[in-house]
């Protein structure tokens, strides 16, 4: 049994967010498939992580002994960052699509553990999070899937997909919801339908994905 998430948010809504709602859904069938099981939850609109700054890049090439005391503090947080992600088991993300791209809270994130040599690997060796499973789950206030007039504008999931997949080799699930926008924003009314069974579908995909993480041991091998 998977007995370690580490759960992201990245919305900068703190309610009624549809992202949130829709990882809520894995960590409910999770935790009931796997009740001994602990979380690491990071909410980064309650609590935002700074921008990668100098300090922590510069930190890289100058022996510890010598580190000043914003270098020392900015590695402290990258420790602690990469530590959270190298214990899980498995990786949660929500995101939603912000000017066609992941939001500025979630790419802070990534910038932060994202770290040559650590999370990183160097060379075409496998990384150590190669493997292990990772679901995002995305939600669009618009349509971008295949064949829609704005599927060439999603930045986001080929984003994410390039980060988690093609650079660190881990077990990718990207499950979305379109057009969580339909019957609230103006002229989108003719798609409530379409609206709410993309959020059918993703409920279910999700349910079925929580499911497999707990009951295989955090090892899962269907992508979304």
């Amino acid at each position: 049994m998977a007995q370690h998430l580490l759960h992201i948010d990245s919305t900068a809504a703190t309610r009624g967010s549809d992202s949130k709602q829709l990882a809520a859904v894995f960590r409910r069938v999770w935790a009931e498939e796997c009740p001994a099981g602990t979380v690491v939850h990071r909410d980064l609109a309650t609590d935002p992580l700074p921008h990668l700054d100098e300090a922590a890049i510069s930190a890289q090439f100058v022996p510890k002994e010598g580190w000043s005391p914003e270098q020392r503090a900015s590695s402290a947080l990258r420790d602690e960052l990469i530590g959270e992600l190298l214990e899980a088991e498995g990786l949660l993300i929500s995101a939603p699509m912000y000017n066609w791209n992941v939001p500025s809270t979630l790419k802070a994130w990534l910038d932060w553990v994202l770290q040559q040599g650590r999370i990183l690997p160097y060379g075409d060796g496998a990384g150590p999070l190669a493997g292990r499973p990772v679901t995002v789950v995305l939600t669009y206030g618009g349509g971008y899937m295949p064949g829609a007039p704005l599927e060439k504008w999603d930045h986001l999931d080929p984003y994410l997909r390039t980060v988690f997949t093609d650079a660190l080799g881990m077990d990718l699930a990207v499950i979305t919801a379109q057009l969580t926008l339909a019957g609230r924003a103006p002229g989108m009314d003719h798609l409530v339908e379409l609206g709410r069974q993309s959020r059918i579908d993703a409920e279910k995909a999700i349910e079925e994905r929580a499911r497999r993480f707990a009951g295989l041991g955090g090892r899962v091998t269907a992508a979304v």
